[in-house]
Formats: C-alpha cells, sequence, structure tokens
C-alpha cells in the first residue's frame, strides 16, 4: 500500500521520464573577450550567448558581477539570449559580463567575457612650448600621448610636411614613448614637430600642437662620446613563439653607430631583422635566448647596453578540458560522483556552482578540488551543476544536469527474453534488469515453482541467481524446459517479465573430415555428417586456413550432400589447396566443428639460381640449392643450359649422367669453348617434372684451339690465270676463341709442296689465286684450315678444284638474220663448239652503221632482235662467245638491211552509221609514198569498259557493241614496216546509242 505522498511523486516522475527530450540547459555559444573599436559606423556592440534546453531557457546578464537590468539603461537590449549595447561609452559600458541560462531543470552560468573598448582621445591643445638647442647638441622631443586603449604607432610631422619624419642614423622615433631623439642637431632641423598617434584598432589618429625647435648657433657644441638614450630592459622572460623587439639609440657628437652582437660571441641568427636602432627576433625559440649587446660608437668612444633573454620554458598555457561532466539520470538513495580535470599554466583551481549559486557542502555533499561526491541521492539534489576552472588568466566551465528518478519496476525496455532454445547440456542464463528507482528485489519462478528464495544472491545446485538479477542454471535437462518468470519489486509498485525455454538434443559430428593427402590433378571428397535434433535445420560452412570458403566464387570446391552431411569436394587439387580444413555445422541451439589437414603431393617447386665455378673450356661445375619437393621426394635433378646460338633450353651432359635428388651439384660437360652460357637446375620426382629455376649468371667458358674444320669445300671458275677456293664459313659457335680465321693450302696436283695463305675475316667464304702462268683447267689439291687466338685447328678433307679455264677459241658460225620491221632485225648463228671452252655465259651481237662507232647487245639464246633502229639501213651484224676467263673472236660480218617505214597518213574521213547495235564504218585507204612501206590492212580498236581489236584488209568494218555504253574507235594502218603510231583517227569521237 503506497502513502498519497508517495503516489503524487510517483505520477509526477512518470510523467517527466515519459518526456525524455526535456533536459536542462545547455550552453551552445558562450560570451569571448572583444575589444570594441570605438571608430565603427553602427556603434552597436554584440555579446554573444546561446543555450539549448527542454523547455527553452531564459537569460538574463551580469556585469562586474551586479545582475544587470536592461529595462532600466536604454543602452542594452536582448536578442534572444545575446547582449547588444547601443552607443556603447568605453568608460560605463567596459566591464566582464557574465551571461546566465535558466529553465525548469535548473541555473547554468557561462564563463567571464571582458568587453574593452578601442579609443584614441585628443591631444591637449594647449600650445606647446619652443625647444631651445645648440647646433651639435642632441635633443629629445616627447609626444605625451593622450588617452587611449588598442594598440599604437606613433610618427613625427616637421613643418607640416605631407610625409612623416624619416628615421635614419641621426633621428629615431621609439614606438614605446612615442618621443623623437635626434643625436645630433644640424641648421635645417630647426621648425616645427607635431607627434602623430594612430589607434591601429579604430583606424583613427590624432596630432599634438607643433613643438618648435630652435637651432642656436652662438656657441659651437664640442664633440662627446656616445650615450645611450633609449635602452631596453636588463632581463626579458620570453615565451616560445612569441616576437621581441629591443630598441636602442645613443646621442652624440659625431652621430653615433649602432651595432648588434650577442655577448656569446654567436653570430645573429638569419631570421633576426635589424632596422637602424631596432632588433627584432621573430618566433623565439630556446636557441635565441642569451645577451644581446647594442653598441653605439664613434671616434671619441662607445657606449654598450647589454639584455639578458630568456626563454620562458613554462608557457602560459590556455585552460582547456581534459575531462568533463556528463549528466546524471540517478535513483533515489544512490551515489554519484562527478570528475572534472583542467589543463593550463598556472594549473588551475576549482570551485562548484549548483543552479548557478556556489554550491554548499555538508554531510551527504562533499567537495574536493575537481571531484564532487554526493551520497544516498535525494530528489532535492536534482539540477543543474557546473565545475568551474580557473587561474590568473581566466576560467573555464563545464556543466552537467542531475536527474533524480523514483519509479516502480518497469520492463518496457528491456524485457525478459521471450525465446530461448538450448542444447541438452548447455547453460541458460536470463537477464533480468527492469528500470526501477530504487532499485527492485528479483524474484525468478519456472511455471508454478519459485526457484529462489527473498534474497538478492541464491545458488541452488545448478540455479544460481546472480547479483544484478540475472538466472543462470547449468547443465540443463529437458525437464528444465517450460516457462520463466522474473519478478521485481520496489516500494513504488512491482512488475515482472516471462519467456520460455525449449531444450534440444546436442548435435554431433557423426563423419569428421579425415587427414588425407593427394596428388596435383586429383580430387578427393572431405566428409561431414552430423546427427542432431530432427526438429533442427543444420547449416554446414567450409573453412579453409581460417577463412571461410565462397563457393559462388570457387571452381575447385563444391559441397555435395544435404540434410545432416555437408560433404566438401575438392576437384582438380592444386599445392595452394594444401591446409587446413574445417567443417562448421550450426543449428539454432549450438555450433560443432571438425577440422583435418590436406596434403598434396605435387611436382617440385624452383629451386634458387645455381651458382656456376671452376669454368673451362669444356666444363664447369654447378652447385644449387634443394628444390622444394612439395610432399614428394626428389628423385632425379636435369641440368639444362641456353646460349645465344640455341633454340630455348636445352638439356646437357653432366657427371654423373643422372644427378640423384640427394646430390646439389654437378660437373657439366660437353660445353663449347668461348660461348656465352646461362644455366637453369629442373628437379623431379614421381608426381612429374618441377618448375625450372631461375637461370644462373651468364658465363662464358674458356677459348680453345678451334676443333671444327669448314666444310663443303670447292671452287672453280674465275678470270683466266686465276684458281677460286670456296668453303662454308664456321659457326660462330665453333670458332672457340678471339681472332678467328682460316687457313687456305693448295697444291697442284701430283706435287708435294703446299701453298698456305691466312684469311683474317671469320666470315670469309672465298679466295681468289692468281697466276697468269697457270694453264686453263689445271687441276689443284685444296684443304681449308681454321686458326684462332689460341692456336691452329683441324684442316678440311682435300678435294680436286680446277683452275679458270681459256677464252672462247672459235666464233659462232652461219650468222644470218631478217628484216622484222623498218626499226627491227632479228639475227641467228649456231654455237660454239664444246671442244672450243667448258662453258659459255653468254654471246654478244654487234651491229654498226657504215663509219659509226658498233653496238654490243649480250644475250643468253642463239638468237637476238635488234631494235631501235633506223629505217631502209643496212647494218653490219657479228657475233662473239663469253665465257668466265673472257670473250671469244667475233664472227665474220654480214649485211641486214631494215624495211622502209610505215606511212606517215592516217586513215581519213571516217564515216559511221548505227542501226540497233551494230556499226557500220568505212575511211579513205592510206596511200604511202615512194620511200614507205606498202599498206597491207587494218586495225580497228573499240573502246568502253574494255577493248574490242579487229582486222581487215579492206577500208570498211561492221562492228557489233553494247548499248546503253560510250565507246571511242580507233582505225591504225598496218605496214611490213611495222605499225604506225597510235594515233586515234578522230580522238574526239563517241558513238552514244
Amino acid at each position: 500500500m503506497l502513502l498519497p505522498w508517495e503516489l503524487l511523486i510517483l505520477l509526477s516522475l512518470k510523467d517527466c521520464l515519459a518526456e525524455n527530450a526535456r533536459h536542462g540547459p545547455v550552453f551552445s555559444q558562450e560570451p569571448s573577450d572583444i575589444i570594441f573599436p570605438m571608430s565603427t559606423g553602427d556603434n552597436l556592440v554584440i555579446i554573444n550567448c546561446k543555450a539549448t534546453g527542454n523547455p527553452p531557457p531564459h537569460y538574463r546578464w551580469k556585469v562586474n558581477g551586479e545582475d544587470l537590468d536592461t529595462n532600466s539603461d536604454s543602452n542594452y537590449r536582448l536578442l534572444e539570449g545575446s547582449l547588444l549595447i547601443s552607443n556603447p561609452d568605453f568608460i560605463s559600458h567596459g566591464g566582464v559580463y557574465q551571461c546566465i541560462a535558466t529553465n525548469f531543470f535548473g541555473t547554468i552560468v557561462s564563463r567571464n567575457a571582458r568587453v574593452q573598448f578601442a579609443f584614441l582621445q585628443s591631444f591637449s591643445r594647449k600650445p606647446r612650448n619652443p625647444v631651445s638647442v645648440r647646433e651639435g647638441q642632441a635633443v629629445v622631443l616627447l609626444c605625451a600621448p593622450p588617452s587611449h586603449h588598442g594598440e599604437i604607432q606613433y610618427s613625427w610631422v616637421f613643418n607640416r610636411e605631407p610625409r612623416p619624419l624619416q628615421q635614419d642614423a641621426r633621428r629615431f622615433i621609439s614606438q614605446r614613448t612615442g618621443n623623437l631623439y635626434i643625436a645630433k642637431v644640424e641648421a635645417e632641423d630647426a621648425g616645427n614637430y607635431t607627434c602623430a598617434v594612430r589607434n591601429m584598432m579604430t583606424n583613427s589618429s590624432e596630432f599634438s600642437s607643433p613643438t618648435p625647435l630652435v637651432v642656436r648657433r652662438d656657441v659651437i657644441m664640442g664633440e662627446y662620446e656616445p650615450k645611450i638614450e633609449v635602452r631596453f630592459p636588463e632581463t626579458l622572460h620570453i615565451s616560445k613563439g612569441m616576437s621581441v623587439k629591443l630598441e636602442c639609440f645613443a646621442l652624440g657628437n659625431p652621430v653615433p653607430s649602432i651595432s648588434w652582437r650577442r655577448a656569446d660571441g654567436n653570430s645573429l641568427a638569419a631570421k633576426i631583422k635589424i632596422n637602424h636602432s631596432v632588433l627584432e627576433i621573430p618566433y623565439f625559440s630556446p636557441e635565441d635566448g642569451g645577451v644581446y649587446e647594442c653598441v653605439a660608437e664613434n671616434y671619441r668612444g662607445k657606449n654598450v647596453a647589454k639584455g639578458h633573454l630568456i626563454f620562458q620554458s613554462k608557457n602560459v598555457e590556455h585552460l582547456h578540458w581534459g575531462q568533463t561532466l556528463k549528466d546524471a539520470q540517478m535513483a533515489i538513495d544512490a551515489n554519484l560522483q562527478w570528475e572534472c580535470k583542467a589543463f593550463g599554466e598556472p594549473r588551475p583551481t576549482y570551485r562548484w556552482l549548483k543552479n548557478g549559486q556556489p554550491l554548499t557542502t555538508h554531510g551527504r555533499i562533499h567537495a574536493e578540488a575537481n571531484t564532487l561526491t554526493i551520497s544516498k541521492i535525494a530528489l532535492s539534489d536534482s539540477g543543474m551543476y557546473q565545475c568551474i576552472a580557473q587561474n590568473a588568466f581566466g576560467s573555464i566551465h563545464a556543466s552537467a544536469e542531475l536527474k533524480v528518478a523514483a519509479s516502480p519496476p518497469d520492463f518496457t525496455r528491456s524485457p525478459v527474453k521471450k525465446a530461448t532454445v538450448l542444447q541438452r547440456g548447455g547453460e541458460l542464463v536470463l537477464e533480468c534488469r527492469p528500470d526501477a528507482s530504487p532499485r527492485a528485489t528479483i524474484l525468478w519462478w519456472r511455471g508454478n515453482l519459485l526457484l529462489c528464495s527473498p534474497f538478492v544472491f541464491v545458488t541452488h545446485i545448478r540455479q544460481t541467481i546472480m547479483e544484478d538479477g540475472t538466472l543462470r542454471v547449468t547443465n540443463i535437462t529437458k525437464l528444465d524446459e517450460g516457462r520463466y518468470t522474473c519478478v521485481a519489486r520496489n516500494h513504488f509498485g512491482a512488475s515482472s517479465s516471462s519467456g520460455l525455454l525449449v531444450v534440444k538434443e546436442p548435435t554431433k559430428i557423426i563423419a569428421p573430415p579425415l587427414s588425407s593427402d593427394a596428388s596435383v590433378g586429383q580430387s578427393l571428397v572431405l566428409p561431414c555428417e552430423v546427427a542432431s535434433d530432427s526438429t533442427l535445420s543444420p547449416v554446414f560452412k567450409w573453412f579453409f586456413n581460417g577463412k571461410a570458403i565462397d563457393f559462388s566464387r570457387q571452381d575447385h570446391f563444391e559441397m555435395i550432400g544435404g540434410g545432416f552431411a555437408g560433404d566438401l569436394m575438392v576437384r582438380n587439387v592444386q599445392l595452394k589447396h594444401a591446409g587446413k580444413y574445417v567443417c562448421m555445422v550450426q543449428t539454432e541451439v549450438d555450433t560443432v566443428s571438425a577440422a583435418a589437414n590436406l596434403i598434396v603431393r605435387g611436382p617440385p617447386g624452383a629451386s634458387e639460381s645455381p651458382s656456376v665455378a671452376d669454368v673451362t673450356d669444356t666444363t664447369v661445375k654447378l652447385s644449387w640449392s634443394p628444390a622444394p619437393d612439395n610432399h614428394s621426394p626428389i628423385t632425379m635433378y636435369t641440368v639444362q643450359a641456353r646460349t645465344p646460338f640455341s633454340i630455348g633450353w636445352q638439356t646437357i651432359n653432366t657427371v654423373p649422367d643422372s644427378v640423384p635428388g640427394q646430390m646439389m651439384h654437378a660437373i657439366v660437360t660437353d660445353l663449347i669453348p668461348w660461348v656465352d652460357y646461362e644455366f637453369r637446375v629442373v628437379a623431379v620426382n614421381a608426381v612429374g617434372v618441377g618448375e625450372p629455376s631461375t637461370p644462373s649468371e651468364p658465363i662464358r667458358t674458356k677459348p680453345a684451339v678451334p676443333r671444327v674444320a669448314p666444310i663443303n669445300v670447292s671452287g672453280g671458275g674465275g678470270a683466266q690465270g686465276e684458281l677460286v677456293i670456296t668453303w662454308e664459313p664456321v659457326l660462330e659457335e665453333q670458332q672457340s676463341g678471339e681472332d678467328f680465321g682460316y687457313v687456305v693450302a693448295f697444291r697442284p696436283l701430283g706435287t708435294s709442296a703446299w701453298i698456305q695463305t691466312a684469311v683474317a675475316s671469320p666470315d670469309a667464304s672465298r679466295y681468289v689465286y692468281r697466276n697468269d702462268s697457270i694453264p686453263p683447267l689445271s687441276q689443284f689439291e685444296v684443304s681449308v684450315g681454321v686458326y684462332n687466338s689460341v692456336g691452329e685447328g683441324p684442316f678440311s678433307q682435300v678435294v680436286v678444284v680446277l683452275s679458270s679455264e681459256g677464252e672462247p677459241s672459235e666464233a659462232p658460225s652461219d650468222i644470218r638474220g631478217r628484216a622484222a620491221s623498218a626499226s627491227e632485225i632479228v639475227v641467228f648463228w649456231e654455237p660454239v663448239p664444246s671442244r672450243s671452252t667448258n662453258e659459255i655465259i653468254s654471246y654478244e651481237v654487234g651491229q654498226r652503221k657504215q663509219d659509226l662507232t658498233p653496238k654490243q647487245q649480250a644475250v643468253n639464246a642463239l638468237r637476238s632482235l635488234l631494235a631501235g633502229l633506223k629505217a631502209s639501213t643496212v647494218y653490219q651484224i657479228s657475233v662473239r662467245a663469253q665465257n668466265n676467263a673472257g670473250f671469244g673472236p667475233c664472227s665474220p660480218a654480214v649485211n641486214i638491211s631494215t624495211r622502209k617505214p610505215p606511212p606517215s597518213q592516217t586513215p581519213g574521213s571516217i564515216r559511221w552509221s548505227l542501226t540497233n547495235s551494230k556499226i557500220f564504218l568505212n575511211w579513205e585507204p592510206v596511200k604511202p609514198s615512194a620511200n614507205e612501206s606498202e599498206v597491207t590492212g587494218y586495225k580497228v580498236s573499240l573502246s568502253a569498259n574494255r577493248t574490242l581489236v579487229l582486222e581487215t584488209n579492206k577500208t570498211s568494218i561492221e562492228l557489233q557493241i553494247p548499248t546503253g555504253e560510250d565507246h571511242v574507235i580507233e582505225i591504225k594502218a598496218v605496214t611490213e614496216g611495222g605499225r604506225w603510231h597510235q594515233q586515234r583517227s578522230d580522238p574526239h569521237t563517241k558513238v552514244v546509242r
């Protein structure tokens, strides 16, 4: 039975929790320090502040710790949460502002924001007194700037000139004081000087009243040593990355020179900038620390100013959070601990606020530095809490909301699992975690049977109630099936949630995969069969070397079987398929698996590149590392070689002939001297021939005496008095060394002395011996040998070669001929008898007109057509034979005359008539002159897509022509002197049907 006040609290809290979007204010934008230039046109300052919350928060502000009443000051107004200041005054409106946001759940305050105004007041209009100084003396003109805030820049104006006064070695303007320093006054310095001050933020400028400078020349000022008037501090602490400027200026006569140096003797860093009397060090680093000296010097003496720049290793670190607060929703009587952590230099201190006010600590609430502890939380502890970290340079705020809940148990968000299916012998774990404040006590029921006493933690044989309410039952059986109910209760009420347990028989693999081996190319099946509860549907998965097999993307793997079997078929096994295979079977209640190893035997792999040693002209020693045997012992190795002259890789001879699989070296034999070789090794096992190793580094065998003599030695022919010897050159791979050449040896048949000569070219294939005393067709014994830089090699077999034959001794006979036309003569003759020569190469036909130079024409037959001759002309014709030795005698000349030329007249007066597909032509005959050939007929050509030629001895002809085409007709006279030039009788005539 609940009391009335408990019911009221319960109802109000349930309504509050239902609206889970409701929360206290949270800043999304806090005010920041601002410097407002007073010269801006809008004259409006906006200090931003914005917070989220539900309900939306309302805002108020504090300035300098006092509440700000925006209604009583017309300069202030609120825009949402931001504060607007209209027409601000830099005196009355400057200060520290703080934004305060409040809603139903509490109040938070923002960080402090300093509002300043950049301004520049005017100089006093009071005239300035003249400054009198002797020529050669030094002077300092004071600027005395007006009140201001913001970065200031100083300059001086001389006699109202438009350009500011330029600084040099004699004049200097300090940007710290604004004063003008003149080291030595000269007569032209007399005049009015005005100090100009510019505010860099407001971009406004003010000018002082002129200061008259009077230069007196009554007394000559004597010379004196430098006096440093502008100095920099003796000690400066500078943080990393900052920029520092040192000013140094001296008065003196003569004008002193200013120089800078480091007291430790080190040179100034390259980044340092020096402008007259100012030294600037940008981006200060530890290396820039040390004592710097300004040296002012003239010939009267010098003076030194010193300053120690100290690198400040502990920078001023801006405050920032390392750990902030998180909103908390707690039950009544629970305990809360909040911790916030900030970083910064100097190290921050902490204070705590609740709803914008300093937190009052008492027995349950304890705040120590950055830790807040609240014990036995009550409803009154609800609200907005803030941790404030602060140091000398500012403060930062972290906010969080504490909601205190009071409610009866509720399973809406986390009910008991509705149904649980487990295997016999498994473990049941049911969670019971209702939302409840305060925490509920837990009871568990199976059907109508209470499983636990009202204690929080109970253990009974196989059943355990954990401290958080979770029920745990081990080694479950069919008797444990049923509905389990969790009952939760606190002093605000009670609630329950139920779930059903179903117990199944465990799954067992009755035919697991067995470790096996296979050879490359074979196929095998790895079995996997289970016995399982008949109501379950097992799902088979296979894994290969730890990765699931995707059967849709694998050509080699296939799952076969069905129902309670999921065997793995591996087709066309390859070496890459060796490894561990796991069959995993999943049901709704359990998962079982079995593994097997597959060993794949394949041809050997490739060994590493063999090494070559002990190179001779025909042998090398080869050694190599063992090749991978791929689970089948290597039985033997074969050695292969490749040269630039071989076609691919060739198996070569070794010692031993067959290299056993346990031997990793061999002697390679029968190599060719002076040839580049690469070697590789191929391993063989019972499965097959393996992959070849990578080739060895190329080596060249040692040179040796050539071992191969030239072949196909022969010869013969040539000019008279020559012995021509030929052979087939020795291949480059058989030359065995450098400087390869040939030795040609020959002697007349029947003699004993050999004549030898060297032919130094390795590509030579012919040698000609000349001696005019050699009779034609003399027999010689010939042999060709070889040599190189090592020595001479073998000679070829001796062959008999004939020397060249003599010129033909007789001329062709029975020379005859006839005129073929006005420009052609055909000549015939009988061959030279075979007793006169060994072989006739050709015949030469000579022709000449009377008193003219003869012409020759070479032919290979026993007739010749002489063309291009002159008509009606007698020619003298003779013939002579030619063999390899030269020309024989000419035959007696015979006279043959060409025919008369063809007529110069062409057929004329061509007439034609067309009937259907026939055309009838007639023309006037050609009449030759006395010195022209008689006409024997006419040739008619008809041209369209193809040419048709007809001959006739008449002056008319009838032609059959295709229809629908254009035709060109030509008529030519035919005579004994030949056909006349192929002219059209009417080149523009066309016949069109």
